[in-house]
């Protein structure tokens, strides 16, 4: 048996997809959520990390790009596995990062061809929203705020 060249050997392996997402609250904990054109529900300011682009990167580069921030983008608060999903062939490892807290969304400039809203949200008024693993994921980067932790959390609860 011979050796197995490299592209063969990373051609074979399992794939998934690097997304980041900016967990930004206002001053009464309140947590920013965007409505994307392309999507029937709403997320975090974010998306897919691009080619070369460490998850934080991505992140800050999402940020500015969809809500025209120059924010820092702080400490790891979730890392979330998700499976495929019907409309997604590869399952997603998403990164939520904190990135501090904004007077009522001062400066926020909305990419307007991909987003059409946002607004500032507690779990309760984020579950008619969000789909359950969001919003798990939401309560998940609230409790890692608080605690300091860093929360993993695996599968899409419900997600279809």
């Amino acid at each position: 048996m011979g050796v197995i060249p490299a592209d063969e050997f990373y051609a074979g392996l399992y794939r998934v997809i690097p997304a980041s997402g900016a967990f930004i609250t206002d001053p009464a904990d309140r947590v920013l959520l965007v409505k994307p054109n392309y999507r029937d529900h709403w997320g975090w300011p974010g998306g897919h990390v691009d080619d070369g682009e460490s998850p934080e990167v991505g992140c800050g580069r999402e940020i500015r790009e969809e809500i025209g921030l120059e924010l820092a983008v702080g400490r790891l608060l979730t890392v979330h596995w998700v499976p495929e999903l019907s409309d997604r062939p590869y399952a997603l490892v998403h990164f939520l990062f904190d990135c501090g807290t904004l007077p009522d969304g001062d400066g926020i400039v909305l990419q307007e061809d991909e987003l059409d809203a946002y607004g500032f949200f507690t779990a309760e008024e984020a579950a008619g929203l969000l789909p359950p693993y969001l919003l798990e994921r939401l309560v998940a980067g609230q409790r890692a705020r608080r605690s300091g932790e860093c929360v993993y959390l695996s599968g899409a609860a419900q997600s279809s």
